[in-house]
């Protein structure tokens, strides 16, 4: 597979406009050359979920006052991750703290800091349901989408969501790029922008409308568009719901370990095919689109494999060119809710072999 890196590097040289007789002209170029600079080298970048905000037995709490240094990665490899995750549900509520609990104060002060210190920045987003006033997962009707899309009775509503979102993003300031992955997952029926609660219509117009409020209305040219539906999945229903080249910059798919009646072992051997599966579909639709690819979400909760990191992982990931990785959380109220380990975890030994992989990087 890494014999596609040279084709994969020209056609984003050509795509970008990030060869050498052209400067980087925006921060937004500057991110793009750098995560195409991963691909082309076949380095990963390695990213945590909330990884400054919290982590396994600890919590920020006087965050205005913390120097922000604290962070189960590192206290493990010695290195935070290279990117760092964060999630804006609750913003749309002009809520303090999104749906983990992070106040958006300290969300704000940490991917500053973090980007300061040379780390990329990504932001998701579950946002509450505004036809039922549930959470992103109440998939309780099929006509929120359309409730929300130019017409419908909870536009205006939603144009507000929309504004308090943008508005946070603003806030970083115009030279900080960061990633925004919104609608994610949508391919599967568990958030109500999902397969069976929309039509691909629909869909692709909530997420252009998104693209067109963030970047027209508003003039945000620092976001890279993340599009990124749950995985393993075929080639052709992935594109069935993309919304077009000009609204997406990197092609990105989340894809868990789950174990079943089968056991670890085969849970691991299944969540490697599928990875090396869906990434080899990748990294032909981002050749032929000329986009970068990521896997925007991945973990094993709990790691109940202590030799996951350099077994299961390392293996399925290491012959593509994404351009990152990242776990998920690791959740300082729930006890077994962790997709990385910490000081003290029995399979942190394996975690910092994977993290000094020569091709992956951390900051």
């Amino acid at each position: 597979m890494k014999n596609l890196y040279c084709l994969f590097a020209v056609l984003m040289l050509a795509a970008c406009g990030t060869g050498k007789q052209k400067p980087m002209e925006t921060p937004k170029d500057q991110l793009v050359h750098r995560l195409f600079s991963f691909a082309e080298t076949g380095a990963i970048a390695y990213g945590h979920q909330d990884d400054l905000s919290y982590g396994h037995a600890w919590v920020v709490t006087d965050w205005e006052n913390d120097p922000l240094e604290r962070s189960d990665v590192k206290d493990v490899t010695g290195h935070y991750p290279m990117v760092l995750g964060f999630d804006l549900g609750g913003i749309e509520l002009a809520d303090s703290c999104n749906l983990d609990g992070v106040p958006f104060g300290l969300m704000r002060k940490a991917a500053l800091k973090h980007i300061e210190r040379g780390g990329i920045v990504t932001f998701s987003w579950h946002p509450r349901n505004p036809y039922t006033g549930g959470d992103a997962w109440d998939v309780s009707s099929d006509q929120v989408v359309s409730s929300i899309l130019k017409g419908g009775e909870k536009y205006g509503e939603f144009m507000l969501w929309l504004e308090r979102a943008a508005d946070f993003i603003e806030s970083l300031g115009p030279d900080t790029p960061v990633i925004f992955r919104p609608w994610h997952e949508n391919l599967g029926s568990w958030f109500w922008w999902g397969v069976r609660l929309c039509s691909a219509l629909q869909y692709k117009e909530l997420y252009r409308h998104t693209w067109l409020y963030f970047t027209r209305e508003r003039g945000l040219s620092n976001i890279l568009w993340c599009y990124s539906p749950n995985g393993p999945i075929e080639p052709e229903e992935y594109m069935s719901r993309y919304p077009g080249d000009e609204f997406v910059d990197i092609l990105g798919t989340d894809i868990y370990e789950y174990v079943g009646p089968d056991g670890l072992e085969e849970a691991g051997v299944r969540f490697g095919t599928q990875v090396k599966s869906m990434l080899t579909a990748l990294n032909v639709l981002a050749t032929d689109h000329h986009k970068l690819m990521c896997l925007s979400e991945t973990g094993l909760e709990g790691l109940p494999d202590h030799n996951w990191w350099t077994d299961v992982l390392y293996p399925a990931i290491k012959d593509y060119p994404i351009s990152y990785v990242l776990t998920w959380r690791n959740a300082h109220d729930k006890p077994g809710h962790f997709y990385a380990p910490w000081k003290g975890f029995e399979g942190a030994g394996d975690f910092k072999n994977f993290s000094e992989k020569e091709d992956i990087v951390l900051l």
